[in-house]
């Protein structure tokens, strides 16, 4: 994708399901996103980006069910806690897409009714497995679980609307292999291609069997195939289905996009169904569909089902806090909470774009993230800002000095072509006045690695410059005074230093702006030039020359741009991921125990039952404090089978149960390994508090609480059950 400017620029991220709050993993593909926006913008491009939240569907319809609320509001809120956190982050979306929109539902429709004139509809019935955590059919046997995310299909019968897929088969291939519809990876292009030459089948683009969705136009027994109706969403965001000329001509002038970024699970959607659908319309294909790879977290990817995800805010709010804290420790004063999420956000940008080498499966955790941000930012960018600039105040009363050397540029790049080698072991004048250029030509190389999702390499050009300048600084050493040398010699040698490293700054800041945001520009603010963003939109920041810094340039306050994170901050992120709950249960009498007593660890929410009763004299155990019915009734108790049982890795107490209520499937984490073989489990119906707050345990997400009685003076636990037999799901009242 070239670095240079096109006019429009139309990019979109995948819209996200609103099954589940935003982790780390959604946050990653909107980082990438935002990036994008914001280099395309500085170039002078007209920019549209879009995102939003895939609304409808059997899975949302089943969580609004056992949420007990109407699907309309489980979406509404949802769905604001993804727009809230992108705003909190500083995400800088034009668009913001629900399916549940009015103007989407009318575009969908309108597709529908093209597709059905053009003759690529047609009505049938079909018999398959279902998978409805993917909401697609599968082709595998009764009872067989899903290909791609493992859970049990259900067998369904039902009259379906197809799509006729299979005719686009060859279109679909050339239009692939000849690179009309660019995708990258490079493996994600083969794993599509191979995919679509072993065949396609028609594919079923409506359902009966719920009404949680867009209706059919002509039929409303049947709702429109969630996959059909999500990826319409990149048209209908941008006018598509409207009546309105402004809504016209905003399609035309943005369509087809440019760039779809989306997980790459999802690619066979964006890459075969949508393309074929729009072929069948009659309108351009997307330009590209380009796929980023999973975060991992204790090698498994970052799932609600897995319970391994690793929430943006807690990022947020403990490096907000660091950040805060350093402030007020260096005498500086409080920034609000809005300065501190940015600053946290930008750490986040930074680590996500420079660890994990874009469309690769890329390791997250908290010890990594502090160790490359103090490498990296605050060792690293931030201490070259605050010696650089603090020396120009010591020594220029806070004016860039002039320097008439430190602007002549050699004509070729030494050290930085093509990223090395290392540089010279002699640094003296001679590197001094090579950096112009190797500031020039990592301007050009940075910005065109970012554009082709190369953030890796970008980073490792910039730092690498960086390390030189730092390098370089220490070595002319503009602090010390040369034995033998005059005032004149000291301060022409101090001037062509230090300009040297303020006009490096400039354009490092130039260029990281896109992917640092909020901190690029306090040290645009510090070197006094003013907004940064202002710059942006005034084409500053883009064909960087040298000597754009104006020599008298008066410096702004200075500040710390980085505080170096202690490595307690990761025990502070983990715990906030793990909540301990105090001891205290139903089953316990009040306590008058300071609350930092009653707030130990304890291995389980089953085990903090057992352990409490056990406590109890078990021949006469007191009963709990009275409550009301509208109490009791905040607890809601279900029959559940269990599916799976097994040990936890060095969790003697623990088994991990994957549990069935009928509508869901969810895991628990129940401290009863003493007292149950695994595989006795297996198949037994229990009783679990469905409305327990999730917590961690051992690196897994415990989403509910098997249901036990504690009996004999050990407390052991005993499984509440039933003799009769009883539907999944069922609500103990």
């Amino acid at each position: 994708m070239p670095d240079t400017p096109s006019d429009k620029f139309y990019l979109t991220t995948p819209i996200y399901y609103v099954n589940a709050r935003p982790h780390i993993g959604h946050a990653y593909s909107t980082i990438v996103a935002d990036v994008l926006a914001r280099r395309h913008r500085l170039l002078g491009d007209d920019t549209f980006f879009l995102t939003g939240t895939d609304e409808h569907g059997q899975k949302v319809q089943r969580s609004a069910e056992a949420a007990g609320i109407p699907p309309q509001q489980f979406t509404d809120e949802v769905s604001a806690t993804f727009r809230g956190l992108w705003d909190r982050m500083g995400i800088t979306y034009d668009g913001y897409i629900r399916t549940t929109d009015e103007c989407h539902k009318r575009g969908v429709q309108k597709l529908w009714k093209v597709l059905e004139e053009r003759g690529d509809i047609y009505l049938s019935s079909y018999t398959g497995q279902y998978c409805v955590s993917d909401e697609a059919f599968v082709d595998v046997p009764v009872g067989a679980p899903c290909p791609e995310c493992g859970r049990t299909t259900e067998t369904i019968t039902e009259e379906n609307y197809f799509f006729k897929l299979s005719e686009y088969q060859e279109k679909l291939i050339d239009l692939i292999a000849s690179g009309k519809l660019h995708i990258q990876p490079e493996a994600v292009r083969n794993e599509v291609l191979s995919f679509v030459r072993s065949g396609l089948k028609d594919l079923s683009i409506s359902r009966t069997t719920f009404d949680w969705g867009i209706p059919v136009p002509g039929n409303p027994k049947h709702v429109i195939y969630v996959w059909l109706d999500a990826l319409a969403n990149y048209i209908t965001a941008i006018g598509y289905g409207s009546d309105d000329p402004a809504d016209k001509a905003k399609f035309e002038r943005y369509w087809p996009a440019d760039v779809h970024l989306v997980g790459k699970e999802i690619t066979r959607f964006h890459c075969v169904y949508w393309p074929a659908f729009l072929m069948a319309a009659g309108l351009p294909v997307q330009k590209s569909v380009v796929a980023n790879g999973w975060l991992l977290f204790e090698e498994s990817k970052m799932s609600k089902s897995r319970g391994n995800v690793v929430r943006t805010e807690t990022i947020l709010d403990a490096f907000g806090d660091h950040y805060r804290g350093s402030l007020v420790k260096a005498g500086q004063p409080e920034p609000d909470k809005r300065d501190c999420d940015l600053f946290a956000a930008d750490v986040l940008r930074y680590f996500l774009l420079r660890e994990i080498p874009f469309g690769q499966d890329g390791s997250f955790s908290f010890d990594a993230l502090i160790t490359r941000y103090n490498a990296d930012l605050a060792n690293g960018y931030g201490n070259l800002v605050s010696r650089t600039l603090a020396m120009i105040q010591k020594y220029f009363d806070g004016k860039v000095p002039d320097s008439r050397i430190a602007l002549e540029a050699t004509d070729e790049p030494t050290i930085l072509a093509g990223y090395g080698p290392e540089p010279p072991g002699e640094k003296e004048e001679g590197l001094m006045v090579h950096m112009p250029s190797e500031a020039i030509a990592l301007e050009a190389a940075f910005g065109q690695d970012v554009c082709r999702f190369r953030f890796a390499r970008a980073f490792e050009a910039m730092w690498l410059f960086i390390g030189l300048l730092d390098s370089e600084l220490t070595a002319q050493a503009p602090w010390k005074v040369v034995p033998g040398t005059s005032e004149e010699w000291m301060l022409q040698h101090r001037s062509r230093v230090l300009y040297l490293g303020a006009e490096s700054l400039r354009i490092i800041t130039a260029l990281l702006y896109p992917v640092m945001p909020h901190t690029t520009a306090k040290v645009w603010a510090q070197l006094g030039l003013g907004s940064i963003e202002q710059a942006a939109r005034n084409g500053e920041l883009k064909n960087l020359q040298w000597g754009g810094l104006k020599p008298g340039t008066k410096l702004g306050p200075l500040a710390p741009i980085f505080p170096r994170a202690d490595k307690g901050l990761a025990q502070i992120m983990t715990d906030m991921e793990n909540p301990t709950q105090s001891t205290a249960t139903t089953n316990a009498a009040p306590s008058a125990a300071p609350a930092a007593e009653s707030a130990k660890p304890v291995e389980s929410a089953t085990a903090e039952l057992t352990n409490a009763a056990a406590a109890e004299s078990s021949a006469n155990p007191p009963l709990a404090p009275q409550i009301t019915i509208d109490d009791f009734a905040k607890v809601d108790l279900r029959v559940a089978k269990v599916l799976v049982a097994e040990r936890i890795p060095k969790a003697d107490k623990l088994l991990r149960l994957e549990v069935d209520l009928g509508f869901e499937k969810r895991q628990i984490l129940a401290g009863i390994a003493e007292y149950y073989a695994p595989e006795t489990l297996i198949g037994r119906k229990v009783v679990i508090v469905a409305n327990l707050a999730p917590r961690k345990m051992r690196g897994l997400e415990s989403n509910g609480m098997v249901v036990a009685a504690s009996v004999g003076p050990d407390g052991a636990p005993v499984l509440a059950g039933f003799i009769e037999d009883v539907e999944l799901g069922a609500r103990l009242k």
